[in-house]
């Protein structure tokens, strides 16, 4: 089994913290007007926000952070690293097509679709079938976890509908997702130290 660098727990580890601190302080510099709870991640990084450069540096680094991670996974089947590399694409398209401040905008939302569903899907894709895959890279974790992001989406689109706790529902999502590639590379490295030979 293809090593994975240790650089690479940096490019997964860092993919939470940016996501959760950009949003965190974007929310901060729009004050009050804004509700973390009934509005969404895209409300902070929408033209004319206060905090919108800061979201969308996040989202940015955010991208890089998942590219960086899909080119060191290498024991990760190539589908798999190719979703989780899409995800990092489509932070940075996200960027480029912000949602208005008035509103949701149908192309924004169409590359947050996409966003969403190949870094839910990419667990799967990226599973061994082999007997000894690292643990995250397992098939029946990795089920587990797509499962839980596709839970995750589906709560964010009740939620969007009925006019509920959409930003609940998003920042628990996007939470899984940013996380689970820091488990699977933490999950290759330590697979990785216990098969190395003791001296």
């Amino acid at each position: 089994m293809r090593p994975v660098p240790r650089w690479a727990l940096l490019s997964s580890g860092c993919a939470p913290v940016l996501l959760v601190g950009g949003w965190t302080i974007a929310a901060l510099l729009e004050g009050a007007a804004y509700d973390p709870a009934t509005q969404t991640i895209s409300v902070l990084g929408a033209y004319g926000a206060a905090g919108f450069w800061v979201m969308t540096g996040a989202l940015l680094a955010l991208g890089v952070c998942h590219l960086l991670t899909a080119w060191g996974l290498r024991p990760a089947a190539l589908a798999g690293l190719l979703a989780l590399g899409g995800g990092g694409v489509a932070a940075f398209v996200v960027t480029l097509l912000p949602a208005p401040s008035s509103g949701g905008a149908l192309h924004h939302g169409s590359v947050a679709v996409v966003g969403f569903t190949l870094l839910a899907v990419w667990p799967v894709l990226a599973a061994d079938r082999g007997g000894d895959a690292p643990w995250g890279l397992r098939l029946v974790p990795s089920i587990v976890a797509t499962a839980l992001m596709g839970f995750g989406a589906g709560w964010f689109l009740i939620e969007t509908h009925r006019h509920g706790v959409p930003g609940v529902a998003e920042r628990l999502v996007t939470c899984i997702q940013s996380l689970w590639p820091l488990v699977v590379v933490a999950s290759c490295l330590r697979h990785a130290d216990n098969d190395a030979p003791s001296k």
